[in-house]
Formats: C-alpha cells, sequence, structure tokens
C-alpha cells in the first residue's frame, strides 16, 4: 500500500505513461471535455482540489520541462494568484498564450485531470522534461 506521493491510483498510471515532451493537462471545473482523451475527474466541489493542489502534488516525482497557460489568466486573476503560480512552478519556464491557443494543445496531451478549480483561466498544458 502506498504511504506517501499520489495515491488516485488513476492518476498514478496515468503520470507513468507520460514519456519525455509529452503533455498533460490540468484543468479547472468547466473545462471542456475531450472524448478521445483520458480524463481523471477529481473534482469534488468548488475549489476541491485546485490546479495548483495537483501541480505541487505531482511536482514531487514528475519533471516538467516547460508549462504553457492562457494569457488570460494574468489579466483575471490577482497579483498573488499569479505569484501562486509562478512559485508553484519556481524556475520552469511558463509560455503565456492566448486560451484558445492553449486549447489546441489539449487534443495532443497524455491525459486531463480535471479539478474543482473555480480560478480565471487556471488551465495548464504541462510538457515532460
Amino acid at each position: 500500500m502506498l504511504k506517501n506521493g499520489i495515491l488516485n491510483p488513476a492518476i498514478n498510471s496515468l503520470l507513468s505513461r507520460v514519456r519525455h515532451t509529452n503533455t498533460l493537462v490540468i484543468s479547472d471545473r468547466g473545462f471542456p471535455f475531450y472524448p478521445h482523451i483520458e480524463t481523471i475527474d477529481i473534482s469534488l466541489v468548488d475549489d476541491i482540489p485546485r490546479v495548483l493542489d495537483v501541480l505541487t502534488a505531482i511536482r514531487e516525482n514528475f519533471i516538467i520541462g516547460r508549462v504553457f497557460a492562457a494569457q488570460q489568466f494574468l489579466a483575471e486573476n490577482t497579483p498573488d494568484t499569479i505569484s501562486a503560480l509562478e512559485n508553484a512552478l519556481l524556475s520552469v519556464p511558463i509560455t503565456f498564450e492566448p486560451h484558445n491557443e492553449l486549447k489546441k494543445r489539449v487534443p495532443h496531451a497524455i491525459g486531463l485531470i480535471r479539478t474543482g478549480d473555480t480560478t480565471q483561466y487556471s488551465n495548464l498544458v504541462i510538457e515532460s522534461a
């Protein structure tokens, strides 16, 4: 039995299949459903869990090369929220692009983890190193 790290077996399985330069999406509660992409829905209620909770949890055993996020995230959120994302990623480069462009990356992802996050434009496309 696992005592530490990611306890969710579906997320463990998904993470183990992500290879060099593959991508993984962590989305908010309202992100569209993509039928051909494995989706693990861990939303419980509003803001539980949040995108940053999942990001923090997977960083322990997942090497992130870069992250893509929506430009609208910067315009729609407070400096504290923006800073929290930057701090969660430390030295990982973040590319902010229009939300419509970000969504074009989703069909190429290995999988998607849907959260209960209500933060505006909090969706992330994470590329493994």
